[in-house]
């Protein structure tokens, strides 16, 4: 036997480059790779992890709140408070540009106060100055609150809003207290009158669809309770007595 060739289960064959040449051991990463193909795979069979979420997630469209899976309502949930956190945010940006906006324009740029809405913007701005004069806030600062004010009641009122249809109502009655009181004593009463009018005009819009009459539904129960009087009657029948016993009743006593 030649000193090349090799036994192998009690055979002898020759050498060849297999023999010569071992193949490498398989990557670690190639291994752990073909894992996760496996358990990606396996996730994805009916009964598996991802395979019953994605269910879940088809059955939330139809179900219930209650019938939701909890993973699901936290998710919403977490999702809805994110959500809710990066708006204020933005409306906080978009409050504070546009005061600083507004701020721009001075509180006393009202002119003579000619015209229509001079009549009733100026008495504002004086009566708004004379106050911030004692404040500890510019009279432009709180001119430019006063217009967000009335811009965000009237555009919230607009859309159903309760609580910007209160700010609107709110916002209206100080601005006619404060024309009263900033507008020249001879028009005054004309200043405040224009200034209601204006304001009925722009309730058409902030106040729409807003009734006095109360609304009454009148549905029919779906339940409708049934009564049906019924009278029962309780009798109680003596039990029959045996054959014999009537016959012994009725023999008399001196025939037995």
């Amino acid at each position: 036997m030649s000193h090349n060739d090799r036994q192998m289960n009690g055979q002898h064959r020759p050498n060849s480059i297999l023999d010569q040449l071992e193949l490498p051991p398989a990557r670690k990463g190639t291994q752990r790779l073909a894992r996760l193909r496996t358990a990606w795979r396996k996730s994805w069979e009916e009964g598996g992890f991802l395979h019953q979420r994605w269910e879940e997630i088809l059955q939330a469209r139809h179900a219930g709140w209650h019938e939701i899976a909890v993973w699901i309502k936290t998710a919403g949930l977490l999702a809805g408070l994110s959500l809710i956190v990066m708006m204020v945010d933005a409306a906080g940006d978009i409050a504070s540009a546009t005061l600083a906006g507004l701020s721009d324009v001075q509180a006393t740029d009202a002119g003579d106060g000619s015209g229509l809405w001079g009549t009733v913007d100026h008495p504002i701005r004086a009566f708004l100055a004379d106050q911030a004069a004692h404040l500890t806030v510019a009279p432009a600062a709180l001119y430019a609150f006063w217009q967000l004010a009335g811009l965000l009641g009237l555009i919230g009122g607009f859309f159903g809003n309760a609580g910007a249809r209160i700010a609107w109502t709110l916002w209206g009655l100080a601005s006619l207290a404060m024309i009263w009181s900033a507008a020249p004593a001879g028009g005054r009463a004309a200043a405040t009158g224009l200034a209601a009018l204006m304001w009925a005009l722009a309730s058409v819009f902030a106040l729409r669809g807003l009734t006095l009459r109360p609304i009454v539904h009148n549905h029919p129960p779906q339940f409708m309770p049934q009564f049906n009087p019924e009278l029962h009657l309780h009798a109680t029948l003596p039990a029959p007595s045996p054959a014999g016993d009537d016959f012994d009743d009725n023999v008399h006593p001196l025939q037995r």
